[in-house]
């Protein structure tokens, strides 16, 4: 695999031109007289609304126009515009997240990037589903921010390469009513309605949307129901903004297709080897953000919160095919005090959390395969356990502003985490009746009943120093972490009775420029990070903690107005993700070697037409790089490259059209692959060419 493709990524796309004065939350435009892009408004850094001059940190806004224009039918197809994330689309919603990191599995996989709606992350912590962003109601959504690298004090757990908050819509000035169909091939079909209208200090808003997917593979294909219900009040003193969302998904799933680059053959690409699986999963989630106005200078924030997430989810990618069965009740409290003074404010404050959770894994049939899985992985309940978790965090984090031009940021954050585990099966690694597996013992083991602790600080230095009005230079020094998983300290196989497990932690050190010239927008962000004590399955298939991982990386992002017409975008990254220790793979030391799952190179560029008053066109081009798919570096994907197609034509004020052509010139490639010492090669195939089209009324 070529090592340096900096040139092909970075100078070659940067011809092309990317992101961000239309991503920057709707409140730049790269032109001579418009506001500058260090004026774009985020609240994910510190809960409250701050200026993106103000952080020493790379964020990324995926704003309005974004969303609209993509129609994004999957998560990926948005997040694909920001420099440093390379989500990996598997079947119907599922995705594997990537933030400044290889492309992440496994069962802490997704602890290691916070995802949240309206700063409320969507799992509880300890408790993430590699999936969970489906539940966030993305389709109707104002804004999504992204912040890369390890997150603020005010975030801790889980956010170690990064957070995603999704930005509910508020409730309109004027009463809005919208109406959105749209259709594609496969069957695919969905409706969105929004209902907003305000009386006085209350506002009410509801969004609803309802999508249902045929699927390009044989037996596959979604249903999924998603409501959005908020009411806002504001006051003299006091203002509220309260959301409960409702979601439902029921899909049939497909799996990897399996053979040597068999995504590119026609009719292999559309087979699915696993017609019999799928996910069933429905979530319940209520917050209310309470702001108390103490003075013109300072506030109380409260944000009580619940959530209950039940999914039922046939793992086809395990011998025997055994249903898992979870679920999880969690309520909390963010709090925090906001105060500002002549050049240095302050955010202090505690979250707290507690969670009631369950799994259960079980198979209906015999194992078939070799006598070895036939006798170490019996039919009848695996697994079945409950987790009781309490989170408690206080946390404080302030910013001075030393001199005219250059300001300071400084937080930390403790958090403790408390697991109650109680297993309800019998202990070991037995069947369920007690009865001993050939071959040394069953595959699967279940611990005893006991608690477990986890403390963690989160320290986070920066300085922003400003060249001139519109351009900026900065520093940011972190340290992110996140504790075991549930599922990795009490999920267990093989001869392990206890995972003597740590958290993680990664250390960040980070430099960047951004700015605006004339019609030039930019930001450009340089860092290395150091991962310690990762959590791994090895390959005896116990749960150890002894993985170091060392990255660095450039992300680039540009926009450019050439004029009232066109413009054109760049969102590139350049990075490097090793095995920094000794460990094995099998029999092979992997020290130094590429972490699989991470190309080098990666990225998208637009150029965008604004042919008519109120219509617009955006030609995408998604660039994938070489990447290994083992440990080994003995097998690899040699990436790809797609072109998409967006526009919208508001033909009135009333009417819009919305068509869009996914994968424009039909290759065949695969949206993630990956080699198993057992299967080989597989790959989830890349959808092939599609149109879509949607129609929306507006009164």
């Amino acid at each position: 695999m070529t090592k340096n493709k900096l040139s092909v990524l970075v100078f070659a796309l940067a011809a092309a031109g990317v992101c961000n004065a239309e991503e920057a939350g709707g409140q730049t435009e790269a032109t001579n007289n418009g506001p500058t892009v260090l004026e774009t408004i985020v609240v994910t850094a510190t809960r409250d609304e701050q200026t993106l001059r103000m952080l020493p940190a790379s964020a990324t806004v995926v704003d309005t126009q974004s969303l609209d224009i993509t129609s994004h039918t999957h998560i990926q197809e948005a997040l694909v515009r920001v420099p440093g994330a390379n989500f990996a689309r598997g079947n119907g919603q599922e995705y594997l997240p990537s933030l400044r990191s290889a492309i992440l599995t496994g069962a802490g996989g997704c602890g290691s990037v916070l995802t949240a709606v309206d700063g409320v992350p969507l799992r509880a912590s300890g408790f993430c589903n590699i999936n969970e962003l489906f539940d966030g109601h993305t389709e109707v959504a104002e804004r999504i921010e992204v912040i890369r690298g390890p997150g603020s004090a005010l975030w801790g757990a889980n956010a170690m390469n990064g957070v995603i908050n999704v930005i509910s819509p508020r409730v309109t000035d004027e009463p809005e009513y919208r109406l959105g169909v749209e259709g594609g091939p496969h069957d695919y079909m969905r409706m969105k309605f929004s209902a907003s209208r305000r009386m006085g200090d209350h506002g009410l808003r509801a969004d609803l949307s309802m999508g249902h997917d045929g699927g390009y593979r044989h037996d596959s294909g979604f249903d999924q129901q998603k409501l959005t219900l908020r009411h806002e009040y504001d006051g003299e003193q006091v203002s509220v903004a309260s959301t409960l969302s409702m979601t439902n998904l029921n899909q049939e799933t497909a799996g990897y297709i399996v053979g040597d680059e068999i995504y590119r053959d026609r009719r292999e690409r559309n087979e699915n080897p696993n017609p019999e699986a799928y996910r069933d999963t429905q979530s319940v989630r209520w917050a209310s953000h309470i702001k108390y106005r103490l003075d013109d200078s300072s506030f109380l924030s409260f944000t009580p919160y619940a959530r209950y997430t039940d999914m039922d989810f046939l793992q086809h990618f395990l011998p025997g095919t055994p249903l898992e069965e979870n679920g999880q009740k969690s309520f909390g409290l963010q709090s925090a005090y906001h105060k500002r003074f002549d050049n240095w404010q302050i955010v202090t404050g505690l979250d707290l959390e507690y969670t009631d959770a369950f799994l259960k894994q079980a198979q209906d049939a015999p194992t078939a395969g070799s006598p070895f899985l036939m006798a170490t992985i019996p039919e009848g309940k695996h697994y079945d356990y409950e987790v009781d978790a309490i989170v408690a965090a206080p946390f404080i984090h302030t910013s001075w502003q030393m001199t005219e031009r250059l300001s300071m940021t400084a937080g930390l954050r403790y958090e403790v985490v408390r697991y109650d585990y109680d297993n309800r099966m019998l202990d070991g690694r037995t069947d369920e009746d007690g009865v001993p597996c050939g071959f040394g013992g069953c595959r699967y083991s279940r611990p005893a009943d006991r608690f477990d602790r986890f403390e963690s600080w989160s320290p986070k230095f920066g300085l922003v120093y400003d060249l001139a009005d519109d351009h900026q230079v900065y520093l940011n020094l972190a340290q992110g972490f996140r504790a075991p998983q549930a599922t990795e300290l009490y999920r267990l196989q093989n001869a392990q009775d206890k995972a003597h497990l740590e958290s993680e932690e990664v250390l960040s050190a980070e430099i960047g420029a951004r700015g605006q010239y004339d019609r030039l927008s930019y930001e450009i962000a340089l860092y290395a990070m150091k991962k310690r004590h990762e959590i791994f399955q090895d390959s005896s298939r116990l749960n150890v903690d002894d993985g170091e991982i060392r990255s660095r990386g450039i992300e680039v992002g540009l926009g450019y107005r050439f004029n009232e017409q066109w413009d054109m975008a760049l969102a590139a990254s350049y990075a490097e993700h090793e095995y920094s220790n000794h460990r094995f793979s099998g029999s092979t030391d992997i020290y130094e070697n590429d972490v699989d799952g991470a190309p080098h190179d990666f990225g998208s560029a637009r150029v965008g037409w604004n042919f008519l008053p109120g219509a617009r066109a955006e030609l995408e081009w998604v660039h994938q790089g070489e990447y290994y798919t083992d440990p080994e570096n003995e097998h690899s994907y040699d990436g790809h490259n797609i072109f998409n197609l967006y526009s919208f034509w508001r033909l009135n004020p009333a009417w819009k059209l919305n068509v869009r052509v996914t994968n424009l010139l039909d290759r065949k490639y695969a949206e993630r692959a990956d080699y198993t010492s057992f299967g080989g090669d597989r790959y989830f195939p890349g959808e092939p060419r599609a149109l879509y089209v949607g129609v929306e009324r507006k009164w």
